[in-house]
């Protein structure tokens, strides 16, 4: 799930550049701080062994010498630490495999909450030191034992101003196509459309969870033929709404963030009802570099100016709620964490993914594609 949100903000800082948005510095910064860390405030003080290094493990692309380039270098100038970005993937498979090896080689994975967690469970993830990383520099409710929250983004609503007279303000408007006529598009890997689903079938938000997937699955097999695409990147779901093949979609924040810049307007989005989910960061158990270190690492990421900054290329939410502060006041609209917005979504629940995922959206696979 989490692999398919990272590289999507990878492109977009790409078509930034490409536009002429944002400079080359800027983009290897903005790659960098898709990592978890940030060269702004690192604070870590000089490293425990000078010469030690960390291999920190993602899911591939520009995005590795980026990384080595824009934050590696920084870190080790500050630390005297060697930072190693490995852009092989970081599965449930692949750390089962370095764990099981009895000599992993990787230090730190770009992970899901949820992954963290199961994984940790069966003592391939190291527990979060958070006499380390610093627990007041989290949101309440996002804190685990395997896995460090980094930032967040959700799924919500957007829609074509020019389609409708009033904007749709629920889950149950966006399935409800005599009221808001159109076609629609949703996410082909399932996160946040079962939730979508119950919301409009009339779940209260404080009952979604556990989720009742028969009823989510009726639901959307009963809808689909209003679905034009079910989008698994985030430039498809943004062309199918600026191309008009769909009047209304649930996207990630990040891409209704920029189709509204690009069509000032004309193409909006919502908060209410939208489904917010963290991206985080865990340590192998037994990693090469020893646990101190990787936490040090992932305590440098919580830097409120870094966070901020991601926040500015990407719209990503901060992690660290003492960046909310440093957001300017006219882009306070797009973050996903900032409390006006944040207190009108749910957050997914990462227990319920741990158990369920998997065979959930084998289920839903099933179902979009019959």
């Amino acid at each position: 799930m989490n692999s398919h949100f990272r590289n999507d903000c990878a492109e977009i800082l790409r078509e930034r550049h490409q536009k002429g948005q944002i400079s080359r510095r800027t983009l290897l910064q903005g790659l960098g701080l898709l990592a978890g860390t940030s060269a702004l405030g690192l604070g870590a003080g000089r490293a425990l062994a000078v010469g030690q290094k960390l291999v920190f493990v993602n899911w591939g692309g520009d995005a590795v010498d980026a990384m080595g380039e824009a934050f590696g270098k920084p870190f080790t100038a500050e630390t005297g630490v060697q930072v190693l970005f490995d852009g092989s993937g970081p599965t449930e498979g692949a750390i089962t495999a370095q764990a099981e090896s009895g000599h992993p080689t990787w230090d730190l994975v770009d992970c899901d909450p949820f992954s963290g967690q199961a994984l940790g469970k069966k003592g391939y993830m190291a527990p979060i030191d958070w006499s380390v990383v610093d627990e007041s520099k989290i949101r309440p409710g996002f804190k685990w034992d395997y896995a460090a929250s980094t930032y967040f983004y959700s799924y919500v609503i957007a829609y074509d101003t020019t389609a409708y007279d009033e904007p749709p303000a629920s889950m149950a408007d966006f399935f409800d196509t005599e009221k808001f006529p159109g076609k629609r598009s949703m996410y082909k890997w399932g996160a946040g459309m079962w939730e979508a689903a119950l919301l409009a079938d009339g779940v209260a938000p404080a009952d979604l969870y556990p989720l009742d997937l028969e009823r989510a699955h009726a639901k959307i097999a009963g809808f689909k033929d209003n679905v034009a695409a079910f989008w698994g990147g985030g430039a498809e779901s943004q062309t199918l709404l600026l191309g008009g093949d769909v009047t209304m979609a649930l996207i990630w924040s990040t891409r209704a963030k920029v189709v509204h810049a690009d069509t000032e307007g004309e193409i909006t989005f919502i908060w209410d009802e939208g489904i917010v989910a963290p991206g985080s960061t865990g340590v192998l158990a037994n990693n090469p570099a020893g646990p101190e270190l990787a936490m040090k690492y992932i305590a440098a990421g919580q830097s409120p100016e870094g966070q901020a900054k991601l926040f500015e290329l990407l719209g990503n939410g901060p992690a660290n709620p003492a960046a909310d502060a440093l957001i300017p006041e006219e882009m306070k609209p797009f973050n996903p964490t900032d409390p006006a917005n944040f207190d009108r979504q749910i957050p997914l629940d990462m227990a319920w993914y741990e158990e369920n995922y998997s065979a959930a959206l084998d289920a839903y696979l099933k179902i979009i594609s019959a």
